[in-house]
């Protein structure tokens, strides 16, 4: 017992301080290496499968959060749109109630009246906003109809478009009055009662006239796109396309009763066709027909 103590010591003391057995802890290690990855390889695959679904767990949470965080985005970029959009509309909206000397009031649409055989829409502005029946509605460019019914809090509209819809005209080039009517959804609206040899041209802008005692004179209501004189008909056909915005318009203008409001800015009293807004061309069904190729 004591000869292997004194053995274990020597070796000891040879090969901490000579460092006599290095060659052979090599080739020991060399040959005892694939005997120690062998008992390892059940813990190192047990940790790399732990980590790769763990990694592939987080990586998945990233991307719905990923996911979710584009939606989100998207909904707000939309949002900013639609609020862009809105803030153009009622820039419009204020520019022209500056361009007009009557005192109005802004009001939106809350639905739209589904039905083919009328054309009316409920804004949410009613009798407690002082609104009352037949009062004149616009939008930014034009003459969009006037009020029907009025409630407490909103109101019906009936637009121009409506066939029990009529409005006094007349035209900027010349001042010929006239009266424009609706046709029903989808169509433009039709001018009536003018004889073959009237002074009507493709072109031609029309405004109210003031006749009825509904709407003040000077406000846009559309430009005539065709001009017909049918055989057999006392009356012309004339085609007038509206200038405001009947099916897209969501922003509204009630002109309200009273003095008219002074901006400091000389108006005309002949209107001029080039204070009117611009409106977007329309090919004509068919060619116009002056009244002296009427007469050869």
């Amino acid at each position: 017992m004591l000869l292997a103590v004194v053995a274990s010591l020597l070796l000891y003391f040879l090969d901490t301080r000579l460092d006599y057995f290095k060659p052979v802890r090599m080739t020991l290690s060399t040959v005892v290496y694939p005997v120690q990855k062998l008992a390892s390889m059940p813990d190192d695959f047990t940790t790399w499968f732990a980590d790769f679904f763990q990694g592939h767990r987080q990586l998945r949470e990233k991307i719905m959060k990923l996911e979710a965080q584009n939606l989100t985005n998207s909904v707000r970029m939309q949002k900013m749109q639609a609020l862009e959009s809105e803030n153009m509309r009622l820039r419009e909206l204020l520019g022209s109630s500056f361009r007009l000397q009557e005192r109005v009031q802004v009001a939106e649409l809350l639905s739209v009246d589904l039905d083919p055989f009328y054309q009316h829409v409920i804004i949410d502005k009613g009798e407690t906003f002082g609104v009352y029946e037949g009062q004149p509605v616009l939008d930014s460019l034009g003459v969009m109809g006037q009020v029907a019914e009025v409630s407490q809090f909103s109101s019906r509209v009936v637009l121009l478009t409506d066939p029990s819809h009529s409005i006094p005209v007349q035209i900027v080039r010349n001042g010929l009055r006239a009266v424009v009517t609706g046709r029903g959804l989808g169509e433009n609206l039709q001018m009536e009662f003018l004889p073959h040899n009237a002074d009507v041209r493709v072109g031609d802008l029309l405004v109210t006239s003031g006749l009825g005692g509904r709407f003040p004179v000077g406000y846009p209501v559309g430009k005539v796109i065709s001009v017909n004189f049918p055989q057999g008909k006392s009356f012309a056909e004339i085609t007038v396309t509206p200038a405001a915005r009947l099916a897209t318009s969501r922003e509204v203008m009630l002109v309200l009763p009273g003095e008219k409001i002074d901006f400091g800015i000389t108006f005309p009293l002949q209107i001029e066709e080039s204070d009117l807004p611009a409106l977007e061309e329309q090919p004509a069904a068919d060619a116009p027909i002056t009244s002296s190729e009427e007469n050869n």
